[in-house]
C-alpha cells in the first residue's frame, strides 16, 4: 500500500511561500530528527535554491532521536553548501533562542534596524514549526495540535527592530517517491490518519524497530523479540496490554495505536528510523529494482522493495 497525502490547501500554501521567498533572507527548515531526509520536502529545496537563500536545518525532536544517528545527519547536512544544521528540541526555550544568531551567521549583511533580518520557517506538517514560533516569541501565537496541518495560513511577526519571522503552513509534496518515506511519515504522525491504515503503519514500524532496536522493545514489552516480525510484535502488544476483540482475537488496531504512541511519545526510548547510510542503501535498492522492470510495474513494486526495510543496524554510524 503506497501512502500519499496532499490536502488541497497545500497548493495555495506553496504558491504563497514562493511569493514570500523573494522577500526573506534565511529559510529555516524544520525536520523531524528521527527521519530527517524522509521529512524533508523537496519543494522547499527548489524554492530556496531558485532564490539562492541560505538554509538553517533544524533537526527538531532531537530528544526523541538516536544521538548517533542524529550526529551522522548533522555531518551529512553540514557538508552541503549554504546549509547549517543543528539538532534541538523546539519545546525547550533555551534551544529556540539559539536560532536568531545562527540565522545572522548565514546572512551577515542583514540584522540591523535599517536592514532587518527576515526569516521564514518552513517544513512538513507536525514537525514543530508552530512550537518553534511560540518559543521564539515567548508567547502562544501559533496554534499547536496533535493532528498534522493545524496551521493553514502564513503569519509574520517582529522579534525586535532588527529581525522578523514568518511562519508557514505545513507543506507536503504531490507524490512521495519512496513508499518507505510514506510509512515513516505516517508512523511519526506527519500524515493525516484518513490517508493511512494504522495497522499497516505499525507493522512497518515494528519491522524497523526489530531490526535496529530490539533491546528497547525487550525492555518496553517485557519479552524476547528475537525471531519476531512486525505482525508478531503488534500481536504481542495486544496480548501484553489485554487488547482483545469479542471472541478472544487480538485487537490489532488498538495494539497498533499503542505501538505507534509509544514510538511517538518516546516511551520506547531514543529511536531514529533512518541514517544517511541506510537511506543510501534503500535508494540504491529501489533504483536497481526499477531499472530491471517496465515503467508500468515500477510503482507497484516500490512497496515490496522498501517495506522489507534495509538493514539499519549495519548502516548505523559508528
Amino acid at each position: 500500500m503506497a501512502i500519499q497525502w496532499y490536502p488541497g490547501h497545500m497548493t495555495s500554501a506553496r504558491k504563497k511561500a514562493a511569493e514570500t521567498m523573494e522577500f526573506i533572507d534565511v529559510v529555516i527548515e524544520v525536520l523531524d530528527a528521527r527521519l530527517p531526509e524522509a521529512s524533508h520536502n523537496p519543494m522547499i529545496e527548489q524554492l530556496r535554491l531558485f532564490r539562492q537563500r541560505p538554509n538553517l536545518k533544524i533537526l527538531n525532536k532531537a530528544d526523541l532521536a538516536d544521538p548517533a544517528a542524529t550526529q551522522a545527519w548533522l555531518n551529512h547536512f553540514n557538508r552541503q553548501p549554504g546549509v547549517k544544521a543543528v539538532a534541538l528540541s523546539c519545546k525547550k526555550p533555551g534551544d529556540a533562542n539559539k536560532i536568531p544568531s545562527l540565522c545572522r551567521a548565514l546572512a551577515p549583511h542583514r540584522g540591523s534596524s535599517l536592514k532587518p533580518l527576515r526569516m521564514m520557517i518552513m517544513g512538513i506538517p507536525n514537525v514543530g514549526k508552530s512550537t518553534l514560533m511560540n518559543a521564539l516569541l515567548n508567547r502562544r501565537i501559533a496554534k499547536v495540535g496533535d493532528e498534522p496541518a493545524v496551521t493553514k495560513s502564513q503569519q509574520r511577526f517582529e522579534l525586535d527592530d532588527t529581525m522578523s519571522i514568518t511562519d508557514t503552513p505545513g507543506m507536503m509534496w504531490p507524490k512521495i517517491e519512496y513508499d518507505s518515506d510514506g510509512f515513516m511519515l505516517a508512523a511519526s504522525h506527519a500524515i493525516g490518519r484518513n490517508a493511512v491504515i494504522d495497522e499497516d503503519v505499525a507493522i512497518f514500524l515494528g519491522n524497523v524497530l526489530l531490526e535496529r532496536y530490539p533491546a528497547l522493545l525487550n525492555a518496553r514489552y517485557k519479552t524476547d523479540v528475537s525471531g519476531m516480525d512486525g505482525v508478531d510484535l503488534v500481536e504481542h502488544v495486544a496480548k501484553r496490554r489485554g487488547y482483545r476483540l469479542k471472541g478472544g482475537e487480538a485487537d490489532m488496531e488498538k495494539a497498533a495505536m499503542a505501538l505507534l504512541t509509544d514510538y511517538r511519545s518516546g516511551a520506547l526510548g531514543r529511536v531514529s528510523l533512518e541514517t544517511p547510510d541506510s537511506r543510501a542503501l534503500m535508494q540504491q535498492r529501489v533504483a536497481e529494482q526499477r531499472k530491471h522492470q517496465p515503467d508500468s510495474a515500477t510503482e507497484a513494486s516500490d512497496q515490496d522493495a522498501e517495506t522489507d526495510s534495509p538493514s539499519l543496524k549495519s548502516a548505523a554510524p559508528d
